[in-house]
């Protein structure tokens, strides 16, 4: 068993995000237009999908609740990048951290320096890592055809998964 990490938005995050909405709905939505109903009121451009749009409401809450990350006994501890969405490298990482709240999956509240202190150090030197050694040894994996795909990368000398949908 492990725990998950997120990083939330401050306070004053919330407040700019906050007024966006209040500004979209007031000057963007038109309540009574029937094609903008039929759409669900998606109208807009999501820069990260260019084949849909998010309505005022997605757009909200978009990267509020962004996993950083796993601990779990054992292992070192797991990054996830996001296909490098909100950060593509250590520095770019931390800085995202220390830019928010951290949380774990239980809605407790992590000072950012103490958390950024236990994932560094967590499995730390000799905890497991998903890469070739590890599925080579592993049994249960054995029905893989392509165990590459799910080997951890190094960015940085962190561990990050190969995956961003994983808890």
């Amino acid at each position: 068993m492990g725990t998950n990490y997120y990083r939330v938005p401050k306070a004053s995050e919330m407040t700019k995000r906050e007024q966006k909405l209040h500004e979209r709905l007031r000057y963007d939505m038109n309540l009574y237009d029937p094609s903008q109903a039929y759409q669900e009121f998606r109208i807009i451009e999501d820069p990260n999908d260019t084949w849909s749009n998010m309505n005022p409401w997605e757009e909200f809450i978009q990267g509020v609740n962004v996993h950083l990350g796993k601990r779990s006994g054992g292992w070192k501890f797991v990054w996830n990048f996001h296909n490098n969405k909100y950060y593509s490298n250590k520095e770019e990482l931390l800085s995202f951290i220390r830019s928010g709240k951290i949380v774990n999956e239980y809605a407790e509240v992590i000072d950012q320096e103490e958390f950024i202190e236990m994932a560094l150090s967590w499995g730390q030197p000799d905890g497991l890592v998903a890469d070739k050694e590890y599925f080579d040894n592993a049994p249960h994996h054995s029905w893989m055809s392509n165990p590459e795909e799910y080997y951890d990368r190094e960015i940085d000398g962190l561990r990050v998964s190969s995956s961003t949908e994983f808890s």
